[in-house]
């Protein structure tokens, strides 16, 4: 299930996957429904019943909160389906908490660490707008940057990542414009921010901070573009969970000089944006790729099923304590 904000309305999209691919079922119009768990839950139902609950192994939706409330309810009239958030969402929203962290009481110990992001993203926003926003200036920009600078959605996965890596490809271009003649006359119609937009791209340190962020998040932003496909890929989330966290610590702990058992408090509240946003959902994880674990160490922030599609008794263990959890691995070896 798959959820689309339109300007005067709200649309819901059902998709059903299988071996032979995707198939798209329906689009269901909510423009003037309240969609409350009640309701979508009635939809996902009647999807289900369109296409066979003896068909039906799994529902995926996004993270809202509503849609796990919605999973719980499906489970209990079918409880041979599980519900899982979307990995693919979930990788995202991890990267809005990164990139933009709220300030907010709750989260002030994760917004101390982690607003320099913020504000380098909307250094990068506003030298954008100065550029694209004035016929003159993108004129200017396009004799230097064969390249465009992205004006990219909200709704898009890792939106300020892409518009970062932008800047980086045309970061040569972008400096030979503010110190060209062109730029300094035509700056005179805009003294400060004309400016504060040279200062910005030919400030070393705030380019090297753009680097940064682009080297620590591509672990997660290469799992999100592997997920974010129409095959089938939900057997190799385990493995590459794990790598993708090897990875961005192994970036933090290069940049900040740390040996690997040193402490960094920005690598800690990195970390624990992206499992928290799993761990939190209490999903239950189907491995339907028939993997084989030599070590379950790490597995307590997914769910493993053990099951294949042609098996009637499916067995499901959910990785909360860790000496209940071996108790339980045991149990179905």
């Amino acid at each position: 299930m798959d959820g689309q904000m339109h300007k005067d309305n709200r649309l819901i999209n059902f998709m059903v996957v299988s071996e032979g691919g995707v198939v798209f079922l329906k689009t269901i119009n909510c423009e003037k429904e309240y969609k409350d768990k009640f309701y979508v839950t009635t939809l996902i139902k009647d999807a289900i019943s369109e296409v066979g609950a003896q068909n039906v192994v799994q529902v995926i939706t996004d993270n809202a909160s509503v849609c796990k409330a919605v999973g719980s309810l499906v489970e209990t009239q079918h409880p041979h389906i599980f519900w899982t958030p979307c990995v693919v969402h979930t990788l995202n929203l991890a990267l809005k908490n990164i990139c933009a962290a709220k300030n907010i009481e709750a989260n002030e110990v994760t917004y101390d660490v982690l607003c320099w992001i913020n504000n380098v993203g909307d250094d990068a926003t506003f030298i954008r707008n100065f550029i694209m926003n004035h016929s003159m200036r993108l004129a200017i920009f396009n004799s230097f940057v064969p390249l465009k600078l992205l004006t990219v959605a909200d709704t898009r996965f890792a939106s300020m990542i892409v518009m970062l890596k932008r800047f980086k490809l045309t970061k040569r271009g972008l400096q030979n414009m503010v110190i060209g003649d062109e730029w300094s006359t035509y700056g005179e119609y805009d003294v400060s921010k004309a400016y504060l937009v040279k200062k910005k791209i030919l400030d070393d340190l705030w380019c090297d901070k753009v680097d940064y962020i682009l080297t620590f998040t591509e672990p997660i932003c290469d799992m999100l573009r592997i997920m974010d496909t129409d095959k089938p890929t939900l057997h190799l989330v385990y493995e590459m969970w794990d790598e993708m966290i090897r990875k961005v610590k192994s970036s933090i702990y290069m940049h900040e000089g740390k040996k690997r058992d040193d402490r960094s408090i920005f690598y800690k509240v990195v970390y624990d944006i992206p499992i928290d946003r799993w761990t939190k959902r209490e999903n239950k994880m189907w491995d339907i790729g028939g993997d084989i674990f030599d070590s379950f160490d790490g597995v307590r922030i997914l769910g493993v099923a053990s099951l294949s599609l042609d098996e009637s008794d499916m067995e499901m263990v959910i990785f909360a304590h860790e000496e209940e959890d071996m108790e339980h691995v045991n149990a179905m070896n």
